[in-house]
């Protein structure tokens, strides 16, 4: 059985948070597959921390 870490995106998620204002847990969630909710001001954070437009964070499927 393969093992892999992930630290890596772990501390990225956690400066997100850090930097958003929010816990590492909402990034963390954001981040997964089993998104069914979201607050629009969680988003609009994310973009301005990121310096990103909100066509980039979404993908619509």
């Amino acid at each position: 059985m393969p093992i892999s870490i992930k630290l890596k995106e772990i501390l990225k998620e956690r400066e997100l948070a850090r930097l958003a204002g929010h816990r590492p847990n909402t990034i963390s969630y954001l981040c997964s597959d089993n998104v069914d909710r979201v607050y629009l001001s969680t988003l609009e954070t994310i973009c301005k921390v990121l310096d990103i437009d909100i066509q980039e964070l979404i993908e619509v499927e």
